[in-house]
């Protein structure tokens, strides 16, 4: 039956919904927990994760809608009261705890009331359970513009019974890469894993395993979705290991901003770029609920200017190499550091500037490898005479670095591993060595498209980026009969990559 209270809880919601002028990008949330399964075994843990997810949302600013062992009715009545609770721009949160099924890579959520299938019966799963795709697309038509969908329902084969023959599927969760632009799901498990709800029989937490670390993950200043699941299958799969039990949740992204759903964060990381060498923390008082980044600071109005010129950094041996992009056809170049100081001539290049029939001026400027963090300032001569500018140009060594390996890792994902046959099989990574001041985490499945083992990476030198330490190993060493080997990077701003298969 329909819990009386979940449902009169939904409606209040809903009608407070609808008599509350609607204001752009609110935080809605659908929190789903069920126990008491009629015909498949009973779980014990789903509804107190419920209501401790519920809790976790409310102190994030979203408006929260709990219900608890639904029945097919009773969830598609919530999942109604869900959509009209969602409008244009809104952040959506879907959370799930009970059984969730796989059948033909399709996900499943189920009701209290599934029958009790048994092998042929795929059908009636399927048309007595939640499709959990029809979840997002449900999000997508309302017009969400974040969805973030969380399931904690990656457990055992609910239709095993002695004396029968099992439903032809698996109690683990299917993988949920196509997901649509502005979306994003975890796992409690890996693809065709199961979770756990608890670590041994002395473990008293009221909570599953993912859910009591991902609800603390939520809750941490300055921390993205990306950063919070990273971290979640960390801690969950440390633990999971303690039990001898393979636990790594699993997320797939398709978010177009950076979401942050508990405050701001540091300046480097508002740039795209973590720390590479400390560990930043919120000051007292910066703390602030946002669904999306904030918004940067504006430069001066002059550097605004359609005329402004770019510029891009890239780092080498020597040091810094500067490339200013201008717009306006220009007769030269100057600039110089900070805002003090006599402005330095670029000089001229041998090439004739077919819109001004003049030599074009010189865009590289060169920096030592030792420049600290400081604003360039830029100024040309236009085809007129008129001097434009000066316009000042951010760099900060850590974040042209780290932007600037990122793009040659984006650039050269073929080279990311190689194979070598001497005195069995060497696998070689030195290219992701030579650009780890990008890389947070690297990845690496041994014959799987799961990547589920680290491999280490000596520390970021600032001084001699690309250089590989003499002590450090850039290869693996594996079994002859290995036939590939695929890659995930988790980059330094918390993005992942796709996952790189490569064969031997």
């Amino acid at each position: 039956m329909i819990c009386a209270g979940a449902l009169l809880g939904i409606a209040a919601a809903v009608l407070a919904a609808m008599a509350t002028p609607a204001f752009a990008e609110k935080r809605v949330a659908l929190v789903i927990g069920n126990n008491d399964y009629r015909n498949v075994p009973k779980l014990q843990k789903a509804v107190n994760d419920a209501r401790a997810m519920g809790d976790t949302l409310r102190k994030l600013g979203f408006e929260v809608m709990v219900a608890e062992n639904q029945t097919r009715q009773g969830f598609a009545e919530s999942l109604l009261a869900f959509d009209n609770a969602v409008e244009q721009g809104d952040t959506a949160f879907f959370f799930f705890a009970g059984h969730g099924f796989e059948i033909a890579g399709q996900n499943y959520l189920l009701p209290t009331d599934i029958p009790a299938a048994t092998a042929g019966q795929e059908e009636l799963v399927r048309d007595s359970s939640i499709l959990a795709d029809r979840v997002i697309e449900r999000l997508q038509n309302r017009g969400a513009r974040t969805a973030i969908l969380v399931f904690d329902a990656c457990r055992n084969n609910p239709f095993e019974r002695k004396g029968t023959r099992a439903l032809a599927g698996r109690g683990g969760l299917a993988a949920m890469a196509s997901l649509p632009e502005g979306a994003f799901s975890i796992f409690s498990a890996g693809p065709q894993q199961t979770a756990l709800d608890r670590l041994s029989n002395s473990d008293t937490d009221p909570n599953s395993v993912f859910t009591r670390v991902f609800i603390k993950e939520l809750v941490q200043p300055g921390a993205n979705l990306v950063q919070i699941a990273q971290r979640t299958r960390r801690t969950v799969s440390e633990m999971a290991e303690t039990v001898r039990h393979k636990q790594i949740p699993a997320y797939f992204d398709q978010m177009v901003d950076d979401v942050f759903l508990n405050g701001r964060v540091s300046n480097a990381q508002q740039a795209g770029v973590a720390p590479i060498n400390a560990t930043e923390k919120t000051k007292p008082g910066e703390t602030k609920v946002a669904a999306l980044p904030p918004v940067h600071k504006p430069l001066p109005d002059i550097a605004e200017s359609v005329n402004a010129p770019i510029a891009s950094f890239s780092r080498h041996n020597g040091g810094w190499t500067v490339v200013i992009s201008i717009a306006d056809p220009a007769v030269g170049i100057s600039w110089r550091m900070g805002d003090e100081g006599p402005f330095r001539e670029t000089g001229f290049m041998d090439t004739l500037d077919p819109r001004t029939r003049k030599r074009m001026p010189n865009p590289s400027i060169q920096l030592p490898a030792d420049t600290p963090a400081a604003t360039l300032m830029v100024r040309y001569v236009d085809i007129t005479g008129e001097m434009q500018g000066p316009f000042p140009i951010r760099f900060d060594p850590e974040i042209a670095l780290v932007r600037d390996q990122r793009k040659i890792l984006d650039m050269t994902a073929t080279s990311w591993l190689s194979f070598r046959e001497f005195n069995g099989l060497m696998v070689y990574y030195t290219h992701l060595m030579s650009y780890r001041c990008a890389i947070r985490e690297v990845r690496i499945g041994v014959d799987s498209t799961m990547p589920d083992r680290v491999l280490k990476m000596p520390p970021c030198d600032m001084r001699d980026p690309h250089a590989i330490p003499h002590d450090a190993q850039p290869y693996l060493k594996l079994p002859g009969v290995t036939k590939s080997v695929s890659v995930e990077l988790t980059y330094r701003d918390g993005s992942v990559s796709e996952v790189k298969t490569f064969r031997k």
